[in-house]
């Protein structure tokens, strides 16, 4: 095993690949799977794709028992062409085309999650192949981004909804909610699991269905530029919660964020600078169309460093683009810096290259996973760009 995120490493796969870079590592991916498995223990962990969906993370998640959360064909697609045993796959979409669901099933995904009447009634010409949750809103102000407020019933008509799709001849395997990406505190996942243990309980007996799985999504915190609560701390309260549940009740989780978020490190080089109104301003390969969109669409603030020491200044950081909004940072500490010199970007695998775009035609960073194979000791390395 290597650290692919000490400087020496890091200068090294630049040379190896040049800038901008996304090294993944896998080691790293392992821990983050593990350290939540301990502190939801019995919980069976899905990775959801959409905030790093790289053939090495999902490989890495498979190799250690883990399950996968589809929400697109493309997703389904990635996990089919990678030999995904597809009974360790749910699609979590509440909203699907036709063909979202024919091809789900046609690669052998089952389980699908759906939220209000229309979309149940998409469901009935493959009754006899598919499985329904059914997703709870509960609204959670206080996350970074309150998902609920996009998907979700209330909980006060989800009893009508499990009878429309028991009428309609749909299997009701469970309930489904996500609180919501970055929660401030688990009192909302506390919240929800209490209330879709009684709902649960209500519509067992009104016999609408299995109903024997409870999906409690994801959310869970890391560090960016703010500590997060420690992760088995933070789930304490969900793990008393869940202890309430039958034992006949199987509870799934869909982290994406937790698992992927610290595991990728971004790698920028300075393509030029400029003095402004007293700052250096330093235009790096990559910006806020690139990897660094996850500032704009996640509402993230990764922490960024560079490799090179010296006194430091207050500077500004640009991305590549002919655009004014592509600023990354306006008040950063930074020694001088020189064209060619790094920029990194901590805990930056989620929500970073998966969102990135090619605006002004500045490519995406090309990605490195390193440590795929655990027993090796040095670097095993994927590339896509």
């Amino acid at each position: 095993m290597i650290d692919p995120f000490v400087p020496r490493e890091i200068r090294r796969l630049v040379r190896e690949f040049g800038s901008p870079l996304l090294i993944i590592d896998c080691e790293r991916i392992r821990q983050q799977y593990r350290s939540l498995q301990r502190a939801l223990p019995g919980v069976d962990l899905h990775y959801a794709l959409k905030p790093l969906p790289h053939p090495a993370v999902v490989q890495t998640v498979l190799a250690e028992g883990g399950f996968l959360d589809l929400a697109t064909t493309g997703e389904v697609e990635l996990v089919a062409k990678l030999g995904a045993d597809p009974k360790l796959c749910i699609h979590t979409h509440p909203i699907k085309r036709d063909i979202d669901i024919r091809s789900a099933l046609a690669r052998g995904v089952k389980v699908f999650v759906a939220d209000n009447p229309d979309e149940l009634r998409k469901f009935v010409p493959y009754v006899d192949e598919a499985e329904v949750l059914l997703r709870v809103s509960f609204r959670s102000p206080g996350a970074v981004c309150d998902l609920s407020r996009k998907f979700g019933c209330d909980p006060e008509n989800l009893l009508a909804l499990a009878r429309e799709a028991h009428q309609l001849g749909i299997t009701v395997r469970g309930l489904s909610f996500h609180v919501g990406s970055q929660a401030a505190d688990p009192s909302k996942h506390v919240e929800a699991i209490d209330a879709c243990a009684r709902l649960l309980a209500v519509a067992r007996r009104e016999k609408l269905g299995p109903c024997d799985t409870l999906d409690i999504g994801g959310g869970f915190p890391i560090d960016y530029s703010q500590r997060a609560p420690i992760i088995h701390k933070f789930c304490a309260p969900i793990r008393a919660a869940l202890a309430k549940l039958p034992k006949r009740v199987r509870v799934i989780a869909e982290p994406g964020r937790y698992i992927a978020g610290p595991a990728a490190i971004g790698v920028a080089s300075v393509m030029g600078r400029a003095e402004r109104e007293g700052l250096w301003w330093y235009y790096l390969d990559d910006g806020l169309y690139g990897s660094y969109s996850g500032q704009l669409f996640d509402h993230a603030r990764y922490p960024i460093e560079t490799l090179k020491r010296g006194k430091r200044h207050p500077s500004v950081l640009a991305g590549p683009t002919c655009d004014s909004i592509d600023v990354i940072s306006e008040n950063i500490l930074l020694p001088e810096l020189e064209p060619g010199d790094l920029i990194v970007g901590r805990a930056m695998g989620a929500y970073t290259w998966a969102s990135a775009s090619e605006f002004n035609f500045f490519p995406k960073a090309t990605v490195v996973s390193v440590n795929s194979n655990r027993n090796d000791r040095g670097s095993v390395l994927t590339i896509e760009r």
